[in-house]
């Protein structure tokens, strides 16, 4: 039998990372230090925050209705990315690899009227559902994962740290890692870039809206092209008006 590794016991309440978790929750799986719990998997949608812990929903099993980030989790537990696995163990593989081996075995179609019953937390066995619920689900958590695009850092800033230092020397300064920082500007940029193919693809638009629309991305990729230094490849960076980084 494997080992499974020790990990700290999940809070009752006032998690010290929840406004991590509520700012970007692709973030959860990398932030989560108490995990595997029900806030760490993919499946899990955040709604609130209650006691200083996050408080949602589960996309399968919704006959639970809202119930915190730490409760155990059920048989149908799919980690998010970095988050660990069932037994505690360090996974980093995308969601995406995640479903298709969960969806690889025969779906069994419930007869109708299906009839959902409440199921306590913990193991569960099997989860049953249909083929297009099970690309429902696909689509909806790996759009929430999507915030993490592939950019490299740029070597010579790699382990370095972002300082904000107040105008009141009295005040403390305050220190961001670099790769923290660029990871929520990739994220930014990838938002962005989803934003755009939703608004080109939108048929209730006009032409004249699209563009409209898109001439303020534009100037939000105008904006953050101060950032492009932190790119270890120039064409991940942003652009400005004209297609010029600045």
């Amino acid at each position: 039998m494997e080992p499974v590794t020790q990990r700290p016991v999940p809070p009752r309440a006032d998690c010290p990372d929840v406004e991590d978790c509520v700012a970007d929750p692709s973030e959860i799986g990398r932030v989560c230090v108490y995990g595997p719990i029900c806030g760490t998997c993919a499946v899990y949608r955040v709604i609130e925050t209650e006691r200083g812990l996050l408080l949602g929903t589960c996309r399968i099993r919704v006959d639970r209705g809202e119930f915190p980030c730490t409760a155990p989790i059920c048989d149908a537990y799919v980690p998010r990315a970095g988050a660990p696995d069932a037994k505690g163990r360090p996974t980093d593989a995308p969601v995406a690899l995640q479903f298709a081996r969960k969806a690889a075995a025969p779906l069994r179609r419930e007869p109708q009227p299906q009839v959902r019953t409440r199921v306590p937390d913990g193991p569960v066995g099997v989860v049953e559902m249909t083929r297009e619920e099970l690309k429902d689900l696909i689509r909806e958590a790996m759009d929430e994962e999507r915030g993490g695009g592939v950019a490299p850092l740029a070597p010579r800033w790699e382990g370095g740290v972002a300082v904000l230092k107040p105008g009141d020397p009295a005040l403390q300064q305050k220190e961001l890692p670099l790769e923290s920082l660029f990871h929520k500007v990739v994220m930014i940029r990838d938002r962005l870039r989803v934003l755009e193919q939703k608004i080109n693809a939108n048929p209730k638009l006009t032409d004249a809206e699209k563009l409209d629309l898109q001439a303020y991305i534009t100037g939000c990729y105008g904006s953050l092209t101060t950032f492009n230094v932190l790119f270890r490849d120039r064409e991940d960076g942003f652009a400005g008006t004209g297609g010029k980084e600045k």
